[in-house]
């Protein structure tokens, strides 16, 4: 059994206490004296020329204090983008230049052209009401495929097309691929869309500039996963603003999901303004804004083709994407469908020959990021609904078939690039099997049968790369940052510690988590270590939190400082002790001369640390403290088995999901219950993207799923009791507390499970449907069923 409070126990988060009694301090609680407000004047067309900006009528309004716009930006960086996506040729992609105001254009519905600082909120929306703009309506583009014709309007005019690269992965592989699709005894292919998202975490964006006069010191409190990278990018490329004087502070954040990774215009804004301004300047999105400003998600439409042997061997795969970044490059957008997509489309088998090509697409719709799983989603549904058409095509069980073309040999070198150290995809099978009662399957649809409904089961088994690194990788891969962790372990005199951490917690768990790794490095309670994030004043300069890097990433940086505190410790009780360091064991807090009877605690060698009355200075220096960055050599590859249950109802369409079932492999396990939260929270998302999400633009760019009226978030109602299990454990091999991540698999292994469910349901009532693309609404099942 785990220690109390140490890794494998669990913890009840400590952090839920001000978060259930509404004690949470969230960016929007900030409030400074003399703050102003400000409110963005957006477009209302998807694209257009902005003629001009008369803010002569506004500007006299009561409680306007100023109003910026895109000339007010002149010479000030644009958004940076943070990663370059070289094509099949080798060149570097269209990096069209994003204003902090529009300039010249207006590129999707919620470009920002003016802002409003006034007094009160709705003084500046007043005032930006008699802003008059001159907009001269130009097509839109909003259709990928149609985008990169020779005739489409150019989002860009100084691009050459709207093409952001064309990519191709691994090129060496092409001919050869095209050459076993060409001869395999078999080749099943599939089109399909990944459907765009909107994140919508419970806090909205929020953002709020202040600039002291008399220091030249910047501060932005800010809704971020990654307060440091803000204050870089921020700091750097746009404003100009040295580090040293930049504080960029991330409190309390109520859900991220990936939409709070990235650099957004209204940050740099309100540190811009308040200077300007010399006064406090903050902006709270609206939720409507959020639909038409938080970048998106997914947006992919992918054509797929699986050859296989007579044998049901895999023996190769191709696929052609096409992406949409948006009107605007975000942070991170060109390397989630290359890079965080191509190099996961072995899945879980050992396919020998891979090629993966992807178009980036310039649209007049809102930027496309990262949004939770970023890229291994999308992989992983191309690949398990092709792998399950395939199965029905040659006549062998879908389990049956995953089974034949399993890695079982590690470490395994993929043909795109990767290598998995560890895992057993057979044994979360087995575990999957035995948990979703597949033998009582047959019993159970002969009694929804009996009801008039259609019953089916669907399976998945993904697998996916998380902790994104290492740096030297990802370098050469296009990134323009590096991909480490990092943390400070300060150890008071009386023995309580303080761990400052570079990675950010928005729902994770970190100050439950990150205190039961060092507590049972140490043998203490919990209760006496706290976590402090999300400060760049206070912590180490570190990469945030995305991609299920914290514990993997961040926890070993933690690791790693907490050695080095223990090595220090061993030699400060080797002199109390009058022993040889050698012989010093730590444990249970207490250090013991190996082999004696003779111990020091815990606190009598930190207060030594601090009171160092009788210890060679020279060899020992007073304090303890220290710093550790961690840059892993590779990927993490969490890898599991999920299936769907199903009713639906053959004279409506509706779809129901009665049982889920989730066995993972996530490595070693800190908190089974914060990961069973995780999984739970990813499999919500994963069936809302499969059943109900869609966001909607129509031809004139217009955004129809613009609130939730017409965005379908799922509720409890819709969603049944999951079955979770993470009993199947290869520990990974290559950072020191061998796990491996858990936030995104859930949204990764949902959407194809149901989606494979669905169509079992429809086959096995007589239905000819192949395929429905997501979101599997009553509407569109009815309709393939009715073709």
């Amino acid at each position: 059994m785990p220690k109390d409070g140490g890794i494998g126990a669990s913890t009840k988060r400590r952090e839920d206490v001000r978060f259930l009694t509404g004690k949470g301090k969230y960016t929007d609680d900030i409030n400074i004296h003399g703050q102003a407000h400000v409110y963005f004047l957006r477009s209302d067309v998807a694209h257009g020329k902005l003629n001009g900006v008369d803010t002569s009528a506004a500007e006299g309004m009561p409680g306007v204090i100023r109003i910026f716009t895109g000339k007010d930006f002149e010479g000030v960086g644009g958004l940076p983008c943070g990663w370059q996506v070289t094509d099949r040729e080798g060149n570097p992609m269209q990096e069209p230049p994003h204003p902090v105001l529009a300039q010249g254009k207006v590129r999707h519905v919620g470009d920002p052209i003016a802002a409003v600082v006034a007094e009160t909120l709705e003084q500046a929306r007043d005032a930006a009401e008699a802003i008059e703009v001159d907009i001269e309506d130009l097509p839109a583009v909003i259709d990928m495929k149609a985008a990169v014709t020779a005739d489409a309007p150019k989002v860009h005019d100084d691009l050459t097309s709207n093409l952001c690269y064309d990519w191709g992965f691994v090129e060496d592989n092409r001919q050869a691929v095209d050459d076993a699709i060409k001869s395999a005894h078999h080749v099943t292919t599939l089109e399909l869309v990944n459907n765009r998202l909107v994140a919508n975490p419970m806090e909205p964006r929020v953002a709020v500039g202040d600039y002291d006069d008399s220091t030249g010191n910047h501060t932005l409190y800010t809704t971020s996963q990654n307060p440091h990278v803000i204050r870089l990018l921020m700091g750097a490329f746009v404003l100009g603003i040295p580090e040293h004087k930049l504080r960029v502070v991330a409190p309390d954040v109520g859900g991220g999901f990936g939409s709070k990774i990235f650099h957004y215009a209204e940050e740099a804004f309100c540190t811009f303004a308040a200077k300007a301004v010399n006064r406090p300047v903050k902006w709270t999105s609206s939720r409507s804004e959020a639909f038409i400003t938080d970048a998106h998600g997914r947006d992919h439409v992918t054509k797929i083709e699986l050859a296989l042997d007579a044998e049901g061997n895999f023996t190769a795969l191709r696929t052609e994407t096409y992406a949409n970044m948006g009107a605007y490059l975000s942070t991170f957008a060109p390397s989630v469908p290359t890079w965080l997509h191509g190099t996961l489309m072995a899945g879980n088998y050992k396919t020998p020959l891979i090629y993966v090509n992807v178009k980036a697409v310039f649209t007049n719709t809102v930027p496309v990021d990262a949004y939770r799983g970023a890229g291994r989603p999308e992989a992983t549904y191309q690949l398990e609904r092709v792998i399950d058409k395939a199965a029905r095509e040659i006549g062998m069980d879908p389990v049956e078939l995953r089974r034949k073309n399993f890695v079982t040999q590690f470490p395994y070198a993929t043909p795109v690039a990767v290598e998995y150290d560890t895992g057993d995809y057979n044994a979360t099978m087995d575990r999957l099997v035995e948990m979703a009662d597949f033998a009582g399957f047959e019993a159970r649809a002969a009694e929804s049968k009996a009801r008039g409904k259609l019953r089916g089961l669907g399976v998945n088994s993904y697998i996916e790369a998380c902790g994104i690194a290492p740096s030297n990788l990802v370098g050469q891969l296009g990134a323009r940052a590096g991909l480490y962790e990092s943390a400070t372990v300060r150890v008071n005199a009386t023995g309580s510690i303080s761990v400052m951490t570079g990675s950010h917690s928005h729902g994770q768990g970190h100050e439950t988590a990150f205190p039961q790794v060092v507590a049972d490095m140490l043998g203490i309670d919990a209760s006496q270590i706290e976590i402090v994030h999300g400060d760049t004043a206070n912590t180490p300069m570190g990469m945030g939190t995305y991609g299920s890097r914290s514990l993997a990433v961040g926890g070993s940086a933690m690791v790693r400082a907490t050695e080095k505190i223990i090595k220090k410790c061993k030699k400060i009780a080797a002199h109390l002790m009058e022993a040889s360091e050698g012989d010093i064991e730590l444990k249970d807090g207490k250090f013991s001369v190996a082999g004696t009877d003779k111990s020091v605690a815990w606190g009598d060698v930190t207060l030594a640390a601090y009171v160092p009355h009788n210890y060679p200075l020279e060899e020992i220096e007073p304090g303890l403290e220290e710093t550790a960055f961690y840059d892993p050599s590779n990927f993490t590859y969490p890898a599991g088995a999920y299936a769907c249950e199903v009713e639906v109802d053959p004279e409506t369409g509706k779809v129901e999901v009665l049982a889920f079932s989730a066995a993972d492999d996530f490595g070693n396990v800190v908190n089974p219950m914060i990961v069973e939260g995780q999984v739970h929270g990813g499999l919500a998302q994963g069936i809302g993207q499969a059943l109900l999400e869609n966001c909607v633009y129509d031809s004139d760019g217009q955004l129809l799923s613009g609130s939730y009226m017409d965005y379908a978030m799922p509720r409890a109602a819709d969603l049944p009791s999951f079955k979770v299990d993470h009993s199947c454990q290869t520990p990974c091999t290559h950072n020191p507390l061998g796990v491996k991540g858990c936030g995104e698999a859930g949204a990764i292994g949902s959407p194809p499970a149901l989606v494979n469910a669905v169509i079992d349901a429809l086959q096995r009532g007589g239905k000819d449907v192949k395929h429905i693309d997501m979101p599997l609404s009553p509407a569109r099942v009815w309709a393939a069923m009715n073709g």
